[in-house]
C-alpha cells in the first residue's frame, strides 16, 4: 500500500492559470517577426503622449492613429496591481479603444493602427509584463478593427520602441512633458453630430 497526498484542486487550478498567463505574452523576436509597422516619427508621437497625458510609472496610453500618423484619439489608465496577464491587458485595452473610438471592423484591411506607450520602473530591457502589453495590444487590435503597432516603453532611462532598438532619453519616466508642436495639434472635430462626433469631441478634449 502507497501512501502520499494528491494534488488539491485549487493547486491544479493555479498551475494551469499560471500556464495560461505565461502562453499569453509575446517574447522580442515574435513580435519583430509579426510585421509591425514602424513609426515614422517616433519621437513625436511619444512627446505628443507625454504632454498630453503626463504618465507616472503604470501608467497606459493607448492612441490611435490615421495613414499619416495623426492621432485620432487617445486614452490613458493605471495599471492594477495584479500579475501580468495578456488578457487581462488586452480587456483593459479594449475596453479603452471602445470609449474613445469606434470600432473599423466593417473594413476589409485596417486603415487605422493602435500604438501603446507604457511608462514604468526599471531600464528599458523588456519583461514579462512588456511581453503581456504586447500580447493585449495585438488582440485587443484584431477585436477592435486597428492595425497593431508599436509598443513603447517610458521609463527613467528614456522611451524605447520595443522590437525596433529604436529611442531616446527624452521624454523620459521623470521629465516635464514639453509643449505641442504644430503638427501635433489635436486633429479637427466633425461637424456632423451624433454619437459618433460625441466619442471623437471627448477623445480629442484628452
Amino acid at each position: 500500500m502507497t501512501f502520499g497526498f494528491a494534488p488539491s484542486s485549487a493547486a491544479s487550478l493555479s498551475t494551469s492559470a499560471s500556464a495560461a498567463s505565461a502562453s499569453r505574452l509575446l517574447e522580442p523576436a515574435e513580435w519583430s517577426a509579426a510585421g509591425i509597422p514602424l513609426l515614422r516619427n517616433p519621437r513625436e508621437v511619444v512627446s505628443g503622449l507625454h504632454a498630453r497625458h503626463r504618465p507616472r510609472p503604470s501608467t497606459a496610453i493607448v492612441a490611435v492613429l490615421d495613414p499619416d500618423e495623426r492621432l485620432r484619439a487617445s486614452a490613458s489608465f493605471t495599471r492594477r496591481p495584479a500579475p501580468a496577464d495578456g488578457w487581462m491587458f488586452r480587456n483593459a485595452l479594449l475596453a479603452q479603444l471602445r470609449r474613445v473610438i469606434p470600432h473599423d471592423l466593417r473594413r476589409r484591411t485596417p486603415v487605422r493602427t493602435a500604438v501603446l506607450l507604457y511608462c514604468r520602473d526599471g531600464d528599458a530591457r523588456w519583461t514579462e509584463e512588456d511581453g503581456a502589453w504586447m500580447w493585449g495590444l495585438r488582440d485587443a487590435c484584431t477585436l477592435h478593427g486597428l492595425r497593431c503597432g508599436a509598443y513603447i516603453t517610458l521609463t527613467r532611462d528614456g522611451w524605447q520602441v520595443l522590437g525596433e532598438g529604436r529611442g531616446g532619453r527624452r521624454p523620459n519616466s521623470e521629465s516635464l512633458p514639453e509643449p505641442f508642436g504644430l503638427s501635433e495639434a489635436p486633429p479637427p472635430l466633425p461637424r456632423t453630430g451624433g454619437a459618433v462626433s460625441d466619442v471623437l469631441r471627448r477623445a480629442a478634449a484628452r
